[in-house]
């Protein structure tokens, strides 16, 4: 069909160049982000594990451009049934026993941490998918004790707003109402807390209704308490925004992600949203994301409520550019007939943080046969019409979102290719022959990053029915042709490129062919038809950039800083959980286990510890994969402690105080390791549980502690109890063996004191011998 083809008005080149600069105003606005999975994602490989998923996926993501990763909800649902978005504890990222699970669907807490500090250490940022409208599944793991028979009805959750969690002081001893009710862990939950309240009325608006579970009432006056729970802590004022501020800030600390996507956001206050935002990035201390921090809020509307809502959030979020994506949506289901001279019109005008898309999980719901090939679409639950990834215009979609302002999200789907192979539930994801990817989306997600086309300021420079040209100023003409077999000819587009400027074509559609700048920066180029004729077999879109460019996109490598906070409110030290967590216990030496970390041997883990009584002395020991210990240091205050990893893997960290007779305290241990790139995430991994006091001096009746550790002037020596009465010896020696300073230890005494001022700085021994007994540390 032929059609008529115009030049775009100077007047608008100039509206969207100012749109350019606005946008530009985050420098995160040009991160390409993978969408880290698909609706109900599994693989037989890792059951309940999604974390090692990804963990062995991130070395190909690297190697493909992508700049971060949004991972779905972490937190303990009502179930590993459930993919994250029914939250109960917040608290909980899969080390407590509760709800018949250590593990979420995305595996217990160490590995999601280390799927973290892997994706840092390939350059890659993570995105946290976060869940702020409600909660769900109160009760312990049979339902007993999550009813409160005084609560106010929403009509659809029978009452069921008695939320109580597992901790390090309580474990749940079995799952009775009397035991569900007497749990004390963090950031418990009355009816109060959620609409109806005695204040505020339910489910006459999207902020109040119930969709998925009770419904958070963010108001200053949601506050209350259980009419039946044993353990009902007093609530205060703004209970529930104070709290949930106070647990983002928490979980960024914790797990040390770079960014958030907000789930359904049109459901709770903006001014909510604004304050957790505003925390995170600048409230959070070390961990503050500062203004940038990607953010972004599902909110499913038109572009003028998209607007709104970043107005109304000061801007510290964009929005999924929904606007946009109906629009794409219409190019497919226009079968060509659609007028591609309109799509500029589409993209939301606010796009200081905008993120154009194509497909998230919410707009692709697939039926499935037991292969996991593609039956049909799900239409009763998706969001609009789908773009299948195999859909001839399917690339002219993604040319598009990759072209315009924003920072463009790619979906699982669209960017792999896992829906007619018969291995979606059984591939290995480091293996591309089993996880292929779809040809023109790894060619554009390349055009986009080597040819760096957000360096560029925004030009639309042709707008015809079957033609649509952007350029990214002097770095790249994007084109795209949405007619099935003709191909758009273009003579004379107009661009910023100097006369003599040879351009190529990098999606391979037009050969070697080039074309070269004339006339004030005029230039002719050829864009291929849908059906797939051309070369590469690329459908409905060309890039063209001067010739000569190759690969030269990369991130750097990364550290990751993760902080466990060790309070009896936190962890859980039942034998089926993980046995972290837990303030240090009042005139006792037993240990806490604070949490795991995966460090290469590349750089060494530094741990930082932040005690609340600084007057007492706490020791650090660091265990390897078998829970041996390799190194210690104890001292009273902040102390500061690096150990060199002798093997890429698991590294536990526990803390006990020094003397048993110190008081107990709340602490804070603070990591900063680099995990290896590449990961096998089938290594053993021991629990270096702690034992209880009855059986401490039992298990460690030879044990020598010193402190500080590192000294500059005099080193203290806690003496084993067993060498009460005995004459002991020490020897200092270098790391060569060589004897460096002795001396002699009287009978009586529980501690010694040894001067090191004469030593110069350095790594040491100290021995320690009495009779049949012979001790050695690292100083």
């Amino acid at each position: 069909m032929k059609r008529l083809i115009f030049r775009y008005l100077s007047i608008f080149i100039l509206s969207f160049y100012s749109l350019y600069l606005d946008a530009q105003v985050n420098p995160k606005n040009r991160q390409v982000v993978l969408q880290g999975f698909w609706w109900d994602y599994w693989n037989s490989n890792f059951p309940n594990g999604w974390s090692n998923y990804l963990t062995e996926l991130a070395p190909r993501l690297k190697e493909l451009g992508v700049d971060a990763i949004w991972i779905p909800p972490n937190i303990k649902n009502t179930g590993t049934n459930s993919v994250g978005y029914a939250p109960f504890d917040h608290y909980d990222l899969g080390d407590k026993f509760q709800k018949n699970s250590v593990k979420t669907r995305m595996g217990d807490k160490d590995e999601l941490l280390r799927m973290i500090a892997v994706m840092k250490a390939n350059g890659i940022d993570v995105i946290q998918d976060i869940v702020l409208n409600h909660v769900t599944g109160a009760g312990s793991a049979s339902g007993g004790g999550g009813q409160d028979v005084s609560a106010m009805d929403d009509g659809a959750t029978n009452k069921y707003k008695n939320f109580r969690y597992v901790s390090y002081s309580s474990p749940a001893s079995n799952e009775t109402s009397a035991n569900y009710l007497s749990r004390m862990g963090r950031f418990s939950k009355n009816w109060q807390n959620f609409y109806p309240n005695n204040s505020n009325a339910c489910c006459n608006n999207d902020i109040n209704s119930p969709f998925w579970g009770p419904d958070i009432s963010y108001e200053s006056n949601a506050f209350g308490l259980s009419g039946n729970a044993t353990y009902n802590p007093v609530q205060g004022t703004d209970y529930m925004r104070s709290g949930m501020r106070n647990w983002l800030i928490w979980y960024k600390k914790q797990a040390g992600w770079d960014g958030v996507r907000i789930d359904a956001v049109k459901h709770f206050p903006a001014y909510a949203t604004e304050d957790f935002l505003w925390n995170l990035q600048n409230n959070a201390v070390w961990a503050s994301g500062t203004d940038s921090m990607f953010a972004v809020g599902e909110w499913v509307g038109t572009s003028s409520e998209l607007d709104a809502w970043d107005n109304a959030v000061q801007n510290r979020a964009g929005t999924f550019d929904f606007g946009l994506r109906f629009a794409l949506s219409d190019i497919i289901s226009g079968n060509g007939n659609y007028n591609l001279g309109t799509i500029s019109s589409a993209q939301q005008l606010n796009r200081q943080r905008t993120v154009p898309f194509v497909n998230n999980h919410d707009t692709y719901r697939p039926t499935l046969d037991a292969s996991g090939n593609y039956t049909g679409w799900n239409t009763s639950s998706q969001i609009g019409n789908q773009i299948e990834p195999n859909d001839p215009r399917a690339s002219v979609t993604y040319a598009i979102a990759l072209s315009v302002d924003g920072s463009p999200e790619i979906f699982f789907e669209d960017l792999f290719n896992i829906g007619y192979l018969s291995n979606r539930f059984s591939h290995h994801p480091a293996n591309s022959a089993e996880l292929p990817t779809h040809s023109d989306m790894e060619n554009l997600l390349w055009c986009h990053q080597n040819l760096h086309f957000k360096d560029g300021a925004y030009f639309v420079r042709w707008q015809a029915a079957d033609a649509f040209v952007v350029e990214r100023q002097s770095k790249a003409l994007i084109a795209v042709n949405d007619h099935f077999t003709l191909w758009q000819n273009l003579v004379g587009v107009q661009t910023s490129f100097s006369d003599g400027t040879v351009l190529t074509d990098y999606s391979g559609a037009n050969g070697t062919a080039t074309r070269t700048v004339y006339g004030g920066g005029k230039v002719d180029i050829s864009i291929p038809p849908c059906n797939g004729s051309a070369l590469s077999g690329r459908k409905g879109y060309a890039v063209w950039a001067p010739q000569g460019i190759s690969t030269n996109y990369s991130r750097s490598s990364n550290l990751v800083t993760q902080e466990w906070e060790m309070e009896d409110d936190l962890g859980d030290n039942s034998p089926g959980s993980l046995q972290q967590g837990g303030r240090l216990p009042n005139n006792s030496r037993d240990c806490r286990v604070v949490g795991r970390v995966f460090s290469d041997t590349i750089a060494p883990i530094v741990i930082e510890l932040f005690p609340s009584v600084p007057a007492n002395s706490i020791t650090i020991e660091i265990l390897d994969k078998d829970c041996q210990i390799i190194d210690t240091v104890a001292a009273a205050g902040v102390q500061t402690f690096s150990v060199a990893g002798s093997y890429s893997g698991w590294y536990t960290i526990r803390i006990r105080n020094t003397n048993s007779n110190n008081l107990g305290q709340k602490c804070w241990v603070k990591t900063t390791y680099k995990a290896p790139q590449v990961v096998q995430t089938n290594a053993i991994k021991n629990k270096c549980a702690c034992s209880s006091s009855a059986g401490i001096e039992e298990l460690n009746p030879l044990e020598l502690l010193i402190y500080p550790n590192p000294v500059v002037d005099d080193l203290f020596v806690t003496l084993p109890e067993l060498l009460s009465g005995t004459t002991s010896t020490y020897m200092i020696s270098n790391m060569l063996g060589e004897k460096i300073k002795t001396g002699t230890i009287d009978p009586g005494n529980s501690e010694m004191k040894i001067s090191v001022t004469d030593l110069n700085p350095g790594t040491y021994l100290l021995q320690l011998s009495s009779g049949f007994y012979t001790r050695f540390v690292k100083m």
